[in-house]
């Protein structure tokens, strides 16, 4: 429910207790006329102890009133969409000084790809299994790429 809802809402009770206040105390008012203490003394005993449950009620209605009010002219709470922005990794520089020219082709198809099965690898340079792995031994031996093994194949990822 929006605090504006919950004011009125507030505000209808309000009335209704007032409403239901001013019957109780025209009640109690007449009952204090007919009261047969009334002649002997200046008051009826049960005056005071309304006069205060009819105080009290009024402090409640007004507490309610500034509650319901509050609530009807506070502003609506907004919602705050915060967007987390990735923060682009530096790319890291890699040292390819002394790489030949097949360990170069496997490094650079490894960049492009960010992973990849070291099969995919295989079928894509058109070398045997033997000779990936080996280039791939050296790669991983300078610290550029590193395996992982996942079930029956190697994934090669960048370091």
């Amino acid at each position: 429910m929006r605090n504006r809802n919950v004011g009125y809402l507030l505000l209808g009770i309000a009335v209704v207790v007032g409403i239901i206040l001013v019957i109780f105390s025209n009640t109690a008012h007449e009952l204090d006329s007919t009261c047969p203490l009334v002649q002997e003394n200046t008051f009826c005993p049960s005056s005071a102890a309304l006069s205060s449950q009819i105080y009290f009620s009024i402090a409640l209605i007004i507490l309610l009133v500034l509650v319901a009010l509050f609530l009807i002219f506070s502003k609506e709470n907004k919602e705050v969409v915060i967007k987390k922005i990735k923060e682009k990794q530096k790319q890291k520089v890699y040292d390819l000084t002394g790489l030949n020219k097949e360990e170069k082709q496997v490094f650079e198809l490894v960049k492009k790809e960010n992973a990849m099965f070291q099969a995919d690898l295989i079928d894509k340079l058109g070398f045997g299994k033997a000779k990936v792995t080996r280039i791939i031994d050296r790669l991983e031996g300078r610290g550029l790429v590193e395996r992982k093994r996942r079930g029956m194949n190697n994934i090669v990822a960048l370091k």
